[in-house]
């Protein structure tokens, strides 16, 4: 009963909880031990939970075009803290893998009367629809006039879950858990339609075009008799405020239109996952691991967490390997390495490569066959993903990204200093079967959330 009461406290308030052990987390591969983990998800694995306790769900849509190498994703994150407080946000990321420095753009904005319904999501010049044929999600977005968005995603393959409930309980009583964690996947889509875009061109770019233009010497002197009159109104501007600075800041910024289209003949490839997480994130999982990469044959995605110590440093782990059209394997049995690390100056110790192996069945597996190790060599599937952690889209500080009610919860964990790592390169391989390397576009994120393992009796300390 103790840990019972320790458990909803730490659910509520955000505080460190105690090493309860390995008994008080019921993963779905425990579960799906000895079984055909591969079940086809249907519409009701997609649709929105929103229970009045403490949760945060997302679903978010990744595209990217092998051709151009532009990458990213459109997400909606649904959150509730402790019952008090509901909140949206739309999230957008671009990025062009082969030229960097000419489109990475991130935008974050608030979401107003927002609501659910079903599969499907809405808000003040946002939603999300799923088709009646459970095939097709359009997303619409107008809610930040720098990423308009306007996509139609459609499954190439089946829907995807592992087990007939592809969640993770924490608590003594999987049956009434005090947490949960869960995804449901469309590994491999089809993504079509308009990205409207305004890029902010930096100053020194717009100042060198302007120089280009000629005028060079009826603009010095223009500027010298400028300057004489700034010096005699020097004092007069003494009394601006910062609020004035920062107005005149953001007018004076200049922004390119770009638009993007992935087309009927010439489609991006995408990835849709809807996750549930009905805890605080820092008792959930210490660390994450993403990965999802798409060639013309194949699509291949795995998301894993390991949770603190005070659930036994256990590790969950769900990969899909598709064909264009089908379901290779879902597998739980997998391994997401990282490779060559280094500590970077937020003190985390981050890869500078990965190699990810995946070891599933085949979905004609039956759970009899798995049980009586009847298993034939091509029942068996495998595959590696390879790829370089170079190519850095954004090191992100959670803490500076969440809202301030919510960083005063958490702020004081001993240990706690989430940060996410978001990768993107055209020079990731995917292996399958033992088969020939295959040079693809991949996405990776590696998320770091709290360092201690250890766990006393400053984890109740509430102030």
């Amino acid at each position: 009963m103790l840990k019972w009461i320790q458990g909803g406290i730490s659910a509520v308030t955000g505080i460190a909880e105690p090493e309860y052990g390995k008994e008080y987390i019921h993963t779905l591969t425990e579960r799906l031990d000895g079984k055909q983990p591969y079940c086809v998800a249907t519409r009701e694995d997609f649709c929105w939970k929103a229970p009045e306790f403490t949760n945060v769900e997302t679903a978010t849509f990744y595209f990217n075009n092998l051709d151009s190498g532009v990458t990213g994703f459109a997400q909606v994150i649904h959150s509730n803290l402790m019952g008090i407080r509901t909140a949206a946000q739309f999230t957008f990321r671009i990025f062009n893998t082969k030229d960097p420095e000419a489109l990475n753009l991130w935008t974050s904005t608030k979401l107003e009367n927002f609501r659910v319904e079903g599969p499907n999501f809405y808000a003040d010049d946002l939603s999300i629809e799923l088709t009646d044929d459970d095939k097709t999600f359009h997303v619409v977005s107008n809610v930040c006039e720098q990423s308009k968005v306007d996509l139609y995603i459609t499954r190439l393959t089946p829907a995807a879950k592992a087990g007939p409930d592809p969640t993770t309980y924490y608590g003594d009583n999987w049956e009434e858990p005090w947490g949960s964690l869960r995804h449901s996947f469309w590994p491999r889509n089809r993504c079509r339609g308009t990205l409207n875009l305004k890029i902010e061109v930096l100053q020194d770019d717009v100042s060198d075009e302007e120089e280009t233009q000629g005028g060079d010497e009826d603009e010095d002197e223009d500027e010298d008799e400028d300057e004489d009159e700034d010096e005699d109104d020097d004092d007069d501007d003494s009394s601006d405020d910062d609020d004035d600075d920062d107005d005149y800041e953001e007018s004076t910024k200049v922004y390119r239109d770009e638009v993007i289209t992935f087309g009927e003949n010439d489609p991006a490839y995408s990835m849709f996952v809807l996750a549930f997480q009905g805890m605080k994130p820092n008792h959930a999982a210490k660390a994450w691991n993403f990965v999802y990469v798409h060639t013309r044959e194949n699509s291949a995605v795995l998301m894993e967490y390991i949770t603190p110590k005070s659930y036994g440093n256990t590790k969950v782990s769900v990969g899909i390997l598709t064909s264009d059209t089908e379901i290779l394997s879902l597998s739980i049995n997998n391994n997401y390495e990282h490779l060559e690390t280094e500590v970077d100056e937020v003190g985390w110790s981050v890869p500078k490569k990965i190699k990810v192996e995946f070891a599933g069945v085949s979905p004609e597996v039956t759970d009899e066959q798995i049980a009586g190790g009847e298993l034939k060599k091509d029942d068996e599937v495998s595959a590696v993903i390879e790829g370089p952690m170079t190519n850095l889209i954004e090191r992100i500080d959670v803490m500076g990204e969440i809202p301030g009610f919510v960083k005063n919860i958490v702020s004081g964990i001993a240990g706690t200093k989430p940060y996410i790592y978001q990768y993107a390169d055209d020079k990731f391989t995917l292996q399958v079967n033992g088969g020939k390397k295959v040079q693809c576009l991949g996405w990776a994120e590696v998320t770091f959330i709290s360092k201690s393992d250890e766990v006393s009796a400053e984890s109740y300390n509430e102030n």
